[in-house]
């Protein structure tokens, strides 16, 4: 799997267990909905640090948090 399709997967995982539409966490984050939607629909393939942490912060978690899983931890190496 690569970094981007395990940011979307980790975002849309976080968006269901917390039962949240991509607006209600635009509205929490800051965050404009095109920005998210654009993540999660392949249009932005490189989301900024600033932009994840934002999203973390409107999540109610840590940046630490949203990347501490077995899923980043086995990336493989992208040259």
């Amino acid at each position: 799997m690569d970094t981007y399709t395990a940011i979307k997967e980790r975002l849309l995982g976080l968006l269901g267990e917390r039962r949240l539409s991509v607006h209600a966490l635009a509205i929490a984050s800051s965050v404009p909905p095109s920005t998210i939607k654009n993540i999660l629909y392949g249009k932005s393939k490189n989301p900024g640090v600033v932009t994840l942490k934002m999203l973390c912060d409107g999540l109610g978690i840590s940046l630490t948090e949203f990347f501490e899983t077995d899923v980043f931890r086995n990336l493989e190496e992208e040259l």
